[in-house]
């Protein structure tokens, strides 16, 4: 290591300092190259060493020799001769300033007062080592508090006492906000964040406009809370007590967004004092509010509906400057954090059909709790897709309700990382942690937040430090498992009452000021309740308008079929576009004498269609119509099985290409996103796209059908029970590769019997295609008709190449999808017997069916197996004899599968005059065997007892 080097590191400072008193002593001491230098110095040679010696936000001319003069550390001047060794000690002394202003950046968030309570912030005290901050360990006395030292860097002055820097890190990193931003590599940011806080102090000079209007907030959240308790005493309500500083926080966001250009926001949280949010800013009317917490019209939610603090709302601000924000807050269930994508995907859809293509009008905003933000794994998996192309959205703002426990348990137990906000690190972006009773903290906090996520364009989080002043819920007992906590918050008062302190001493406002807002808050509550709770109240009911007008929900039956198809010119046009390779672009060989070549000859009506040639006409045809398609997955762009090839990659460049968005000059976008490893987080994204899109097909692939059990919450609280529980509808695609070839139990079963289980009331859609026209006008039909509903379609794997399972241009250009196909066999005679299937086993057994040159058997395909209504088997079956056994064929065991299924809604007697009943595998516990032999076994004895007995 050079001499230099040594100097600038501040972790060798000690050793520096030994080693030049040691050279004073006797030189022949320290070694030659260490003699040479310090020799130098002395001399007046320091040209070359002098430039690195000091800081890097020091001006060279503070330490350095220039024109025979420097510094020695009280602004006097010396002579090179005299002053080189104290120059040396100047030089050492501001390195340790420069370490000390450092370690106040790195750590002083450790020692801020950030917890109301006045217990430690952290989880460990073996992170609160205070000697790093303390200028005795670094040799300084009281004398030295005088001395002055570089600050150039520290956002004020070019120079201060030692005294006077101290004073301004306490206040910038110590008080009431603590700040974790050297984490971060990128300097730009970094210097960024540490100007604005130090040259403030980190505090906001408010004025009294401001402040009152904090004050009102704040009334406004403890006075709702009060009202709720006085009023409905055995009603849960999950309470904002003791964290009311976030009304004013919301606020105050969304005033600033609105002064930033944000015209949209988009808000996820939890059911932890929702009410007062829907009550206080989303302005939810509270007479509905007081009617949904007496429940006085359980009539209307009988097998529907949802609880209070899990409904969402919407409504347009208007801030103080006059900007309009429309505000929306997402519904959302138990399920805590597993919200946060399906916002992010809502925020990610109005961007892209608003034009928003910076993404800086609309905003999303997440609330957490701090139990769930460190122990639920979606977490990691939405801020993850913070800063992918196909998923980000110009930076989230994350503020964090941090009441110190979750339901029972406490910080010790929930996490093993310092903060709840430690995840968050990952993305290397700032986080604020704030003592939630000093709203003036949460001020400057929320200020600066909102700019350096309009800087950068990056997430942001603010850990709002408070408590829970009651249980989970307002009939939960904390003292039993908290006792000594709740010690301390009984002996406090409201954050109200103390900033109203604050206010009447700095004579901003006088008690009876304050009083009269108060007293007008409640005088107007007890109106709304009257007027909610009257015989004659009428609740609001839900209507589609704005993008979803002309969409609807409902029931399946009363939205008739449309033809789906495109004439056979167009789509071989159609064909030829999406193949088309740019004359500059080098595609590898294989792929296009294999894929590429193939589709040509496929569009020349030379060979027929298969799989991934049909779905890609589907989103061609529906893209040129002015169809915005939007495929997302894990390794969508080519497929699992490279079915799809949609994007190609250059093979000396390295660059991309994707025909399907050079079809037509004016043709919607057609994206098609490669994501990460993850199913909830990517999927919450697509519903919550969807939600916003509804005239676009937006879907979602899984790699296998199998890995989307791990997106189970979102299927089960979002995709199937939406329209019941909210009265939302979603058009989104799930693509689940299904179908035992032998792969093991992980990569046979998309669990459609999971799916089929929650069928009802026509809430979903289930296929399982066999060709590919099928799949081509499904995903037309799920555009083209008018009602949305959430589409589960269990794709093929080796039928995508299969010869038996392909489609002619022909079959494309007419008709519309086929909820069941009806037996293909040229001479089918009476037949003894009736084979219901869907899926592969249809391919298994027709193949089985003419090696045993069998025709009386029938072979039909259940296509859509929901909804399916009787009518559609009657018109299916109406040609064959009653009493014809029916057996219903399946690849899965017995248990899974659909054969409960219809045997629930179909019973023993298929249309009460076909005996009914099942082949399949025997009952399991896991899906496949692991063997490939045997599932060739188990495979023939499914065919073997199809045919028996004829």
């Amino acid at each position: 290591m050079s001499h230099e080097a040594m100097l600038t590191g501040c972790e060798n400072l000690a050793f520096i300092e030994d080693l030049y008193s040691n050279y004073v002593r006797n030189p022949q001491s320290v070694a030659p190259e260490w003699q040479t230098y310090f020799g130098q110095m002395l001399n007046g040679d320091r040209a070359t060493a002098t430039a690195q010696i000091g800081p890097s936000f020091a001006p060279p001319s503070l330490f350095g020799a220039r024109n025979g003069h420097s510094s020695n550390g009280n602004g006097q001047a010396g002579t090179n001769g005299s002053s080189a060794a104290h120059d040396m000690e100047v030089a050492v002394r501001q390195e340790k300033v420069t370490q000390l202003v450092r370690n106040y950046r790195m750590r002083g968030h450790l020692f801020a007062k950030v917890n109301p309570l006045g217990e430690r912030a952290t989880t460990s005290e073996t992170w609160r080592d205070e000697k790093h901050l303390d200028p005795r360990h670094f040799g300084f006395t009281d004398a030295d508090m005088g001395r002055r030292y570089s600050t150039v860097g520290m956002g004020g002055a070019d120079n201060l006492t030692l005294g006077e820097v101290l004073k301004r890190l306490q206040n910038t990193y110590c008080r009431y906000i603590g700040v974790q931003f050297m984490h971060i590599d990128n300097v730009a940011e970094r210097e960024w964040l540490q100007n604005r806080m130090e040259k403030s102090e980190n505090r906001i000079q408010l004025s009294q406009t401001a402040q009152f209007r904090i004050l009102t907030r704040l009334t406004d959240a403890s006075t709702f809370e009060d009202f709720l308790r006085t009023k409905f005493k055995s009603a849960k309500t999950f309470s904002l007590e003791g964290a009311e500083s976030l009304i004013p926080l919301l606020d105050m966001a969304i005033e600033k967004a609105g002064d930033q250009g944000v015209d949209e926001i988009v808000m996820g949280m939890a059911h932890r004092g929702r009410l007062n949010v829907l009550a206080n800013i989303l302005a939810k009317d509270k007479s509905q509010i007081f009617r949904e917490v007496a429940d006085l019209d359980p009539h209307l939610y009988e097998q529907r509906g949802d609880v209070k603090y899990h409904l969402g709302h919407s409504r347009d601000w208007t801030t103080m400057s006059g900007k309009k924000v429309h505000l929306s807050m997402c519904f959302n269930p138990s399920h805590l954090e597993f919200v946060n994508p399906v916002a992010l995907g809502r925020t990610r859809a109005k961007q892209n059909g608003g034009g928003d293509v910076d993404h800086s009008r609309v905003l999303a905003l997440q609330i957490h709790g701090d139990a769930a933000f460190a122990g639920e794994g979606v977490i990691q998996e939405t801020l993850n897709l913070s800063q992918l192309k196909g998923y980000e959205t110009g930076g989230s703002l994350h503020i964090i309700i941090n009441n110190q426990i979750g339901f029972t348990t406490g910080p010790d137990e929930a996490r093993s990382t310092q903060y709840c906000t430690d995840i968050g690190k990952m993305l290397q972006i700032p986080i604020f942690h704030v003592n939630g009773e000093h709203p003036e903290a949460v001020a400057q906090v929320v200020n600066l937040a909102m700019d350096f996520r309009r800087e950068f364009k990056r997430d942001v989080i603010i850990d709002m430090y408070c408590y829970r002043r009651h249980g989970h819920n307002e009939q939960d007992e904390p003292r039993f498992t908290q006792p000594l906590t709740y010690k301390l918050i009984d002996q406090r008062d409201g954050v109200r009452e103390t900033y109203l302190d604050h206010l009447i001493t700095l004579g901003g406002v006088t008690m009876d000021q304050a009083e009269w807002v108060a007293e007008e808050t409640r005088r107007d509550m007890e109106m709304q309740l009257e007027r909610g709770t009257s015989s004659d109240y009428k609740p609001h009911s839900d209507t589609l308008g704005g993008q979803w007008k002309g969409y609807h929900g409902g029931a399946d039956k009363d939205t008739p079929d449309v033809d789906t198809g495109v004439p056979i010119e167009q789509l071989s046009a159609l064909m030829k576009k999406m193949v088309e390779v740019p004359a500059d672009f080098h595609i590898h060989p294989r792929l296009k004498s294999m894929v590429l070549d193939a589709r040509v000859e496929m569009a020349d009506g030379k060979k027929p269609l298969n799989w991934g040639a049909a779905e890609l006409l589907a989103y061609g045809s529906l893209a040129v119509d002015k169809t915005h398609v939007r495929l997302s997955g894990q390794d969508c762009g080519r497929g699992t099985f490279s079915h799809r090839q949609a994007i190609w990659h250059d093979v000396e460049n390295g660059s991309t290409y994707c025909g399907l968005k050079h079809i037509s000059p004016d043709q919607a976008p057609v994206d098609i996103f490669n994501s990460p490893l993850s199913e909830v987080g990517v999927m919450g994204f697509e519903y919550g796209y969807s939600l916003d899109y509804p005239s676009g097909l937006v879907l979602w692939e899984a790699q296998f059908g199998d890995f989307v059990n791990v997106a189970q919450v979102i299927i089960d609280q979002f995709i199937v029970s939406a329209e019941e529980k909210w009265k939302r509808l979603s058009s989104l695609v799930l693509l689940l590769p299904h179908g035992y070839e032998g792969q093991g139990p992980e990569h046979s079963s998309a669990r459609l019997e999971r799916f089929l289980a929650q069928c009802a009331e026509d809430n979903i859609q289930v296929i399982q295609p066999t060709t590919p026209a099928q799949i081509f006008h499904a995903l037309r039909r799920q555009v083209m008709r008018p009602i949305r509903k959430p589409l589960i379609v269990m794709t093929p794997k080796s039928l995508l190449r299969l010869p038996e399972a392909s489609s002619t241009l022909a079959d494309l250009a007419t008709g519309t999808f086929q909820r069941i196909l009806p037996d293909q066999h040229p001479s089918l005679k009476k037949p003894k017997r009736i084979l219901l299937c869907s899926g592969k086993i249809y391919y298994e057994l027709a193949a089985e069916r003419e090696k045993l040159k069998r025709d009386d058997v029938a072979i039909l395909r259940v296509e859509q197996l929901y909804p399916l209504r009787p009518e559609h088997l009657e018109a299916a079956l109406s040609s064959y004899a009653a009493g014809t056994p029916v057996h219903w064929v399946q690849e899965e065991p017995e248990n899974m599968g659909a054969w409960w299924y219809m045997r629930i809604h179909f019973g023993e007697q298929l249309l009460g005059r076909y005996p009914f009943s099942v082949i399949a595998r025997g009952e399991s516990a896991s899906p496949a065997t692991g063997s490939h032999k045997s599932h060739h076994n188990e495979q023939h004895k499914i065919l073997d007892q199809a045919f028996a007995g004829l």
